[in-house]
């Protein structure tokens, strides 16, 4: 007896499986990675990283720059810097001028940008008239405020011409006002920076609501107020965390024109760190370590707790 069976209905035979392409992809992604992200990091190790490092492992020596590292003295160097009231002292004058420029540079600013914003005569003169100082030179601008404001200087000169010869002065050699008029100089340097970056972030706001409120009744004061002040919120706190950066790193308008002086009233860490650090590199590396540690915590700090919103790294406020 024999069996029949059925044959079944014929099947088409398929494309055979291709084989996963995706190893050959991310090493093709992690090699155009390298290439373009490579020489940078290159640059940033060993311009930035690398003198850190170095400059940690010399502030525990006492190192004079030209023998090999053999004092090893631990945190004396340390300890010296931070019991000096020399170092103390520019600190200090570190952190007044960094709460000064916010607390007046940047109210300053902000006032300028928004008279600036409207449309006027002579806007586009104006706007860069007040950007010129920042594109100066330090080295040419300190020279220039130091020359105006010596004994025999312009500025003493006008103050004679025009009756006020009572108090024409020293300015920079005062001890009592030299800091202050320091901050003059810088403001006269910086603010044209702070006015642009403002600007800048004006365009960013929209003018619907400018006019909505305009239409509500709300005069220009409550509408800056209440509606485009807010919205440059994101822009003033980056140029605040700038403005605090750049007064702790303070030192070349310094230099230039009082070298620290007099007394050490306009003394700066950085400005210290030259002075106390020529012929005494384990002891200047100290301080750079210091400043670069103070300039850290702040800068994390402040991104973390003022900035976070900007950065997209508060999960609060996600998706709001």
């Amino acid at each position: 007896m024999s069996t029949i069976t059925q044959a079944g209905p014929a099947v088409t035979a398929g494309p055979a499986p291709e084989t996963p392409a995706r190893p050959r992809r991310d090493t093709r992604k992690w090699l155009e990675i390298a290439l373009l992200a490579g020489p940078a990091l290159v640059v940033f190790v060993g311009f930035v990283i690398l003198p850190v490092i170095l400059a940690a492992v010399y502030s525990f020596y006492n190192w004079n720059g030209l023998t090999a590292l053999e004092r090893f003295i631990g945190f004396d160097n340390y300890i010296r810097a931070l019991s000096d009231p020399v170092f103390l002292k520019a600190i200090g004058n570190n952190a007044t001028i960094a709460i000064a420029s916010i607390l007046i540079q940047g109210p300053l600013a902000i006032l300028v940008a928004l008279f600036l914003n409207r449309k006027m005569r002579g806007r586009t003169f104006v706007r860069a008239a007040i950007f010129v100082p920042y594109v100066l030179a330090e080295v040419i601008a300190g020279l220039s405020w130091k020359l105006l404001l010596s004994p025999r200087g312009g500025v003493n000169a006008v103050l004679e011409n025009i009756g006020l010869g009572d108090l024409a002065q020293p300015w920079l050699a005062n001890p009592d006002i030299a800091l202050w008029v320091m901050f003059g100089i810088l403001t006269w340097k910086y603010v044209g920076f702070a006015i642009l970056l403002m600007l800048a972030g004006l365009q960013g706001v929209p003018q619907e609501l400018s006019e909505a409120a305009s239409i509500d009744g709300a005069s220009w004061w409550q509408t800056q107020w209440n509606i485009t002040i807010p919205l440059l919120g994101p822009t003033i706190r980056i140029w605040v965390f700038l403005s605090i950066i750049g007064s702790l790193q303070l030192f070349d308008m310094v230099w230039v024109t009082t070298k620290g002086g007099p007394i050490g009233a306009t003394n700066t860490m950085a400005v210290y760190m030259i002075q106390y650090g020529q012929g005494q590199p384990g002891f200047g590396s100290a301080v750079a370590v210091i400043l670069f540690l103070i300039s850290l915590v702040i800068a994390l700090v402040y991104q973390r707790y003022a900035m976070r919103r900007d950065l997209g790294t508060d999960k609060k406020n996600e998706g709001r």
